[in-house]
Formats: structure tokens, sequence, C-alpha cells
């Protein structure tokens, strides 16, 4: 295996780690309720300094991987998000799972700017290697589901904390010890459509602010409410933490292969086409989850997620084909700063309308909205031609 396939390898194992980890409570607090006397909605907020440090950790991040080393801050990624869980699952009050879960939060932030930087710079298909990534990442998704609902059932909701947080570092030792600290590979030649005009550039990135900020929300609500969903609206399918956790992770798993899609067509056609059908499908499947029960909502959740995790590749496309790799992990901070900053506002959103509001029929309306920004970005993206992505990043 080349260097550049070993470090690609280890990108991708963290990226599953990264979404997982950030995801083990939204499935474990179904078995917590009991244990602390509260709501789901007064458990859900426990896990908000997480979401928060999860996008305000991202620019310290992305500005160390930059001027320090890439390689050595995911090290730092793979051992501090590894002990945070850990701590999580000894903690013996709300206050203690709220800071071990604002300690997750903070050592995810790391892997989007810096892990994503290094994809970028050591891949040849661009499109391709984003969407695989995107792919393992939204596998992390599902396990989290699936995984904890497993643990949680058998074994406890710290053991869910505890024996992947143990796993996790293992893996740590096998990145320090495989992956030396190398330059990223020289880029290539530019292309020779020339550079993107500055007119352009500007429109790509506010569009981008615009679609990153509703795209966030909207992928953070629905990918901490599934399992609840299922929970009150498949009750007479699945009444255990394992039912609804291997629900929740096949559709995700299913979900996910957008962005293997996607990061094909992308290396294929440009942005905008792929970009306007995939945000077409958001509102009108977020609209349609407010009210659908029963085995409908298991095709539906299928197509909502298609789409949802699909318009996380073009996101990283846009930033991969219009930044430069020397402050590319700094480019990818603060899209994910935006991004994750807007996502954890789902949380006390998906808490409120859950305990004090209309419930999951809603919310889904709101986030419905927030779909239609994403498909009004879309229709106004700039069509320019596209480059071979491997070209582009050298720009």
């Amino acid at each position: 295996m080349t260097h550049a396939r070993r470090v690609i390898s280890f990108i991708n194992i963290a990226h599953v780690v990264d979404h997982m980890f950030m995801l083990i409570f939204p499935t474990a607090v179904i078995g917590m309720t009991a244990s602390f006397d509260m709501s789901y909605g007064e458990l859900l907020t426990l896990s908000l300094g997480g979401f928060i440090a999860f996008g305000a950790g991202s620019l310290p991040a992305g500005w160390l991987g930059d001027v320090w080393s890439r390689r050595n801050m995911m090290a730092v990624f793979f051992f501090g998000i590894g002990t945070a869980a850990i701590l999580t699952g000894f903690a013996s009050g709300p206050t203690g799972i709220a800071a071990g879960l604002t300690l997750i939060g903070l050592f995810a932030a790391i892997y989007h700017p810096v892990g994503t930087a290094m994809l970028t710079a050591h891949a040849d298909r661009l499109g391709h290697e984003i969407g695989v990534n995107g792919v393992f990442g939204n596998l992390g998704v599902a396990f989290a589901a699936l995984i904890t609902g497993g643990i949680t059932q058998y074994l406890g909701w710290r053991a869910a904390f505890i024996i992947p947080g143990v796993l996790v570092m293992a893996v740590g030792v096998a990145f320090l010890l495989l992956v030396p600290d190398r330059p990223a590979p020289a880029p290539r030649a530019k292309a020779s459509a020339g550079p993107i005009p500055r007119r352009v550039m500007v429109r790509a990135f506010a569009i981008l602010a615009v679609v990153t900020i509703a795209g966030g929300l909207v992928f953070n609500a629905t990918t901490i409410v599934m399992p609840q969903l299922f929970t009150e609206r498949l009750v007479n399918l699945v009444s255990t933490p394992l039912g609804v956790g291997a629900l929740t992770c096949l559709v995700f798993v299913l979900g996910a292969t957008s962005q293997l899609i996607v990061g094909r067509l992308i290396d294929r056609y440009s942005l905008r086409a792929v970009f306007i059908p995939l945000a077409a499908l958001q509102a009108p499947c977020l609209l349609l989850a407010a009210t659908t029960g029963g085995w409908v909502l298991l095709p539906l959740a299928v197509v909502m997620m298609f789409a949802i995790f699909g318009q996380v590749t073009i996101n990283d496309g846009m930033v991969a084909h219009y930044t430069a790799d020397r402050w590319r992990a700094r480019a990818y901070a603060i899209r994910y700063l935006v991004s994750f900053g807007a996502s954890a506002c789902a949380v006390p959103l998906v808490a409120f309308m859950h305990d004090h509001g209309t419930g999951f029929a809603g919310l889904f309306p709101v986030l419905a909205a927030f779909g239609g920004a994403v498909f009004a970005g879309a229709l106004v993206f700039p069509g320019r031609p596209r480059r071979q992505p491997a070209l582009a990043a050298a720009e």
C-alpha cells in the first residue's frame, strides 16, 4: 500500500469514528431516561456543548493543521476523542455527561478541517475520494445507532461510550506507527481553463455559506431525531434500543450511498448539474416525514437521508474546487465552523419542539423550510464548466 493510500484509509476510518462518536448519545439517551429521571428533551440538551465545540473547534484545528502538522493533529484526534468518550462513560451525573460530551465535540472538531484537507491533498480522483470518504462518515452515523443500541441494551449506556473509546485509541496507535509525518504531495500543474474569476468565486462561496447553514441544521436534526422518531412512529414494529438502532442503521447506510454516487458524478459533470436535482428532494421529503408513520416511513426516510447526505459531498466539493491546498484546512475549518455552528441550533430546536411544541409533526415543516433554502441556493449556483478536480486542487 502506498503512503497516499494508507493516509486515505486512515482518514476514512477517522470519518467513521468522528460521526459515530458524535451520535452515540442520541441513541444511548433512549436507555438513560429511567436512570436520570429526565425527559428525552432534557437529556438531549446535555449534548449542546458538544455540538457547539464541534463547530467552534474547527478554526483552531484547521489553523494548527496548516501551520503545525496535519498528521499530528489527526493523532490528537484519535487519542483525544477516545479519552473523552471513556470519561463520559464514567460520568456520575448530568453535569459530568455534559462535560464529557463537550470534550468529545472538541476533539471531533479536528477531523473535518484537517482530515478532509489531508484527503484532498492525497487524492488522484477528487470527487471519487470525497464520495467514498462521505460514505465512511455516514457509516459512522449508521453504526452509532446500531452499535450503541446493541451495547446499551445488553451492557448499559456507559459501555456504549467506554468500549468504542478504548478501540479508537488502539486505532490511534496504529496511525502513529503506519503514517509518518510527511509533506503533502506537490499539486499538479494548473488547469488550462485558467483561474476562476473573482465574481464567480464570491458567488460560489456566498451560496456555500447559505446552504452550509441550512444544510447543517437539517443534517444534524434528522440524524439526531431518527432513533426517537422510529421509537415513536414504529412502536408496533420495534420496541428495543437494538431494534431501533438496526432500522436507523439501515436507513443511514442506504442513504449514504448517495455520497459515493454524487462523488463520481462531480468528477464527470459540473457541481451545479448534480446539485439541483439532489437539493430538489429535500423539502418534499421533510414535509412528508411530518405526518408519515408505519412501514411507509422507512423508504421515505431513505430518500430523505439520500438527499441530505449527498449534499455534504456537494459542499465539500465546492471548497475543494475553489481553494488552494496551502490553506485548504483553514477553508474547511471555516466551512465546518459555519455548518456545525448552525447544526448546534438543531439540539435546542429538537428538544423544544419535542417536549413543549408540536413534536415531530411540527419540527419537520421547519426543517423543510431550510431544505427549500438549499434548493434555492442550488438554482443560483454558478454553472462554470467543470475542470479536472486534481488540477483544480492546484489553484
